[in-house]
């Protein structure tokens, strides 16, 4: 039987380190046997944004989506591929909207998730729209701010209900810092989330497909520090519970390329963020854990491909709910949603073609990471990223850190 070719489309922004990586990845890999008996072989090209005719049939049997959360035209093209040419899209671009955390966090209350208490509170500013000013004035209830904020308790955060990078984000210890940050809001509409006081990590999970990788986060550090290279700073209960939520959130939503922040506190674990459409894998920020993003992208975009994987839009949310509603205890429900990811990210099925058609992908990845080539990106990024008097510096700290990476592979 003749061999296949799948088109892999990357639509992307400003990025360019690990859309070169992912790159170089594939053309490494080359050809790799399916399922059907078949020889499957990805070719990756970068999306351009132009007029599209509904009718028009797309080359692409994948996208990987990194932009189209804030640039509406490439994400009425990504509905279209979805809805009528079955093209594969790692986040379904229906569930945007939950993408904004407000319904995500909804959802996860919902499923019964620790969710620190969160309130919605309307605009400080009236939006530049006639409309709303007359139905504001005639429907917009007076409410008291600090009242809303003691329910929630003291000290609370503020955040934007559709943020992102932090932009917005304030920790709130009594009413003055309330009001200047509400005064400050303007049009944005915000929640007032308690505080997790006391505890003893900040964990950022990044999931891609059915793998995850669990990394400590200090958000207080500057970019390049915050991921800290620690492998045993979360129990194992912890730790799985980290794994499952983040899965959970994902299977729920129809995303497969995302990432979710939680706050660690003894063996109980608190989700405050998780609805991340354009997680970061950059390759200054990730350092140690870069090699891991991409092995793991790799894997699953070509599984999904030769495979023939179907995308699932439809949401089957009854089954979570029936869950949440049931007698179960946290940790069986927790067992179950993590069930339910399993069978959505086909797990086993996925495992197994890993180890049959892609069982040399690791020794791929690390002799890659090794290589001038991966050390000419490195350099470049260095260069983009940083002021010509920082670049001696921070060359030698990713480089040390890649180093690193590479030693502990045991090769």
């Amino acid at each position: 039987m003749a061999d296949v070719e799948h088109t892999i489309g990357m639509l992307l922004g400003t990025e360019d380190d690990w859309p070169r990586a992912y790159e170089a990845l594939l053309r490494r890999l080359g050809v790799v046997s399916g399922p059907d008996g078949r020889s499957h072989r990805a070719r990756p090209v970068r999306v351009t944004i132009e007029p599209f005719n509904l009718r028009d049939k797309p080359r692409h049997d994948l996208v990987i989506d990194r932009l189209a959360y804030w640039y509406y035209h490439p994400r009425e093209w990504l509905k279209k591929i979805a809805l009528m040419d079955d093209v594969y899209l790692l986040n379904s671009p229906f569930t945007f909207q939950s993408m904004e955390k407000h319904a995500a966090y909804c959802a996860m209350i919902r499923l019964g998730l620790k969710v620190p208490e969160t309130v919605l509170v309307p605009f400080k500013n009236p939006l530049e729209n006639s409309r709303w000013a007359y139905t504001a004035e005639r429907y917009n209830r007076p409410f008291d701010l600090e009242a809303t904020a003691a329910g929630v308790g003291y000290p609370l955060w503020m955040k934007p209900y559709d943020g992102g990078a932090w932009v917005g984000v304030s920790k709130i210890r009594n009413p003055a810092e309330l009001h200047a940050a509400y005064d400050a809001s303007g049009e944005r509409l915000m929640h007032l989330q308690a505080s997790v006081e006391g505890y003893d990590v900040f964990a950022r999970s990044l999931s891609i497909g059915p793998e995850t990788m669990v990394m400590k986060f200090r958000p207080e550090q500057p970019m390049h520090a915050r991921y800290e290279v620690d492998h045993h700073f979360l129990s194992a209960t912890a730790g799985d519970e980290v794994v499952t939520i983040s899965r959970l959130v994902n299977a729920f939503f129809r995303w497969e390329f995302n990432s979710c922040e939680s706050l660690v506190r003894g063996d109980d674990v608190y989700p405050i963020d998780y609805a991340n459409a354009c997680p970061d894998v950059s390759l200054t920020s990730l350092h140690y854990y870069f090699p891991w993003a991409m092995t793991a992208l790799l894997r699953w975009t070509v599984f999904c491909v030769a495979t023939g994987r179907r995308p699932r839009l439809d949401m089957d949310t009854a089954a979570y709910f029936a869950v949440a509603d049931s007698d179960r205890t946290y940790a069986e429900k927790l067992q179950e949603y993590r069930r339910l990811a399993d069978d959505y990210f086909e797990t086993e099925k996925y495992r197994e073609f890993c180890e049959k058609s892609l069982g040399t992908v690791d020794e791929i990845v690390y002799e890659w990471v090794s290589s001038e080539e991966f050390h000419s990106l490195l350099r470049e990024t260095v260069r983009a990223h940083y002021p010509v008097h920082e670049h001696e510096k921070f060359l030698a700290h990713f480089g040390g850190l890649i180093d690193a990476w590479i030693r502990d592979q045991g090769r």
